[in-house]
Order: C-alpha cells, then structure tokens, then sequence
C-alpha cells in the first residue's frame, strides 16, 4: 500500500506532561485528512510533528516514528529545511508580510536563493494561480499584501506555500478567522489542490470536515480515538466518544 505518511505510536512530551499518546495513522497520497477534537486534545500537536514545528518549544521530546514518503522525519540525518520544502504550513490567521503581493508570493524561492527574474515571475502566476487569486490581484501585484482582504490574505499565504512546489500541506484551522463566503473559497480551493497535494487539516468546524475531508481522525485528551472514513465517522463511528463528539454532547 502506498502511504504519504505513516505514524508509528508516537508519544510527546512538554517536560512532564503527556501530550499524545501512541498515535498510529496513515495517510494516503491526494487526500484530504481531518484531525477533530475539542480544543487541547492534541490534534495540533500532532500536525506540527509533521514539519518539526513542536522542536521550538521547550520541553518537547517524542517517541515513536513519523515516516513522510517513506523517510523518518526524526532522523538525525534529515535537513529540516528540506522537510519544510516539502510539507508546507498554512497558520490559523492569515499572516502575509508586510511587503508586495508579488513578494509574499516569491518569498520562500528567495530564501532558497532563487532570483532570477523570469523563475520567480513565473513560479508568482502559477502559485496564484492555484491558489485562486490571480484573477483578483494580476493587476496589482506590487500592491501591499495587508491591503488584501482576510480571504485574499489567506490564499496568498496558501500561494506562498505552493510556491515552493511542496508534496503535502498542513493546514491549521485555516478559515477560522475567516466569513462565511471566504471559508466557502477555501474549502472550494483546497477540495481542488488534492489533485496534486496531500492536504492534513486541523478544523473545529466538523461540517467543515464533512464537507472536504476523505478521512477524519477524532482526537481526545491525547488519544487517536478513532480514525476512518469521514461518511464512517459521521454516520456510524464505532467509539461511544466520537459519536457524543459528533453529536455536541460534549466539546
């Protein structure tokens, strides 16, 4: 079976305190996975173990392996810059700096030192392109990203993700500070980039994640409870838990 990624009962520690516990998963190529859970059940923890965004905080160690394309993303031989080419990251808010739209877009290709003028105006229309902006801001693309609106912002900061052309793209609740009519945008795009992305996605919007998701894993105090389908989970999960979650009986 070909896995995009794999967990191997996977446990982390901040200093003491036990924040996953034996986490086992695997996700497929060109699906869009949910992670569901009130708030500090671990669904986020989990998500920033796919890029190594937990190594900056204090305290944290892990057991267990995390296996993306096969290579343990733990390894002491693994770049970390050459992982966070290829999983990119999408924030909660919206954070575009506060330079051009076209430099947000090119940012993470000058930082790899790219700066040839063609590359980098080309790599800007094809990542806003993808990500369903290009129509709006062509005309303007010297123009303060912070004048864009949330939605806008949040697309630029999904281009400048693609831009780097990564093979996954977490996200971390990525329209929750968003309307109703820029979340419909987001959710519309990021149903679309599966075609050429594995897409893992934190959301407390669970009709969001019945909507765009293949598979939802619900997390509780720590634990992987269930993990399934996501017509599975929200028509006929096998755990007590979920099926309380799912129905607002608690969270």
């Amino acid at each position: 079976m070909n896995y995009k990624l794999v967990a191997k009962e996977v446990h982390v520690w901040y200093g003491d305190f036990h924040a996953l516990k034996d986490i086992s998963l695997q996700v497929r190529p060109n699906t869009i996975t949910a992670f569901i859970g009130p708030s500090g059940c671990g669904k986020s923890t989990f998500l920033r173990l796919l890029n190594r965004m937990n190594d900056y905080i204090d305290g944290f160690h892990m057991g267990g392996e995390v296996l993306i394309d096969d290579r343990n993303i733990y390894s002491k031989r693994l770049l970390v810059e050459e992982l966070r080419k290829e999983v990119g990251m999408v924030f909660q808010k919206p954070n575009p700096f506060p330079k051009s739209i076209f430099d947000n877009a090119v940012y993470g290709l000058r930082i790899q030192g790219i700066n040839d003028k063609k590359t980098l105006e080309e790599a800007c229309e094809r990542s806003l392109r993808q990500a369903a902006l290009w129509d709006e801001v062509k005309d303007d693309l010297k123009k303060s990203a912070l004048a864009l609106s949330g939605g806008q912002q949040q697309r630029l900061c999904i281009a400048r993700t693609l831009a780097v052309t990564p093979t996954m793209i977490l996200m971390d609740e990525p329209a929750s500070a968003l309307d109703p009519i820029s979340t419909a945008k987001i959710e519309e795009l990021i149903v679309e980039l599966k075609k050429q992305y594995t897409i893992v996605i934190v959301t407390h919007n669970m009709q969001q994640a019945a909507r765009i998701s293949d598979k939802t894993a619900f997390f509780y105090l720590g634990e992987l409870i269930e993990y399934d389908s996501t017509v599975n989970i929200f028509t006929n999960p096998k755990q007590e838990k979920t099926q309380s979650y799912i129905t607002g009986r608690f969270g």
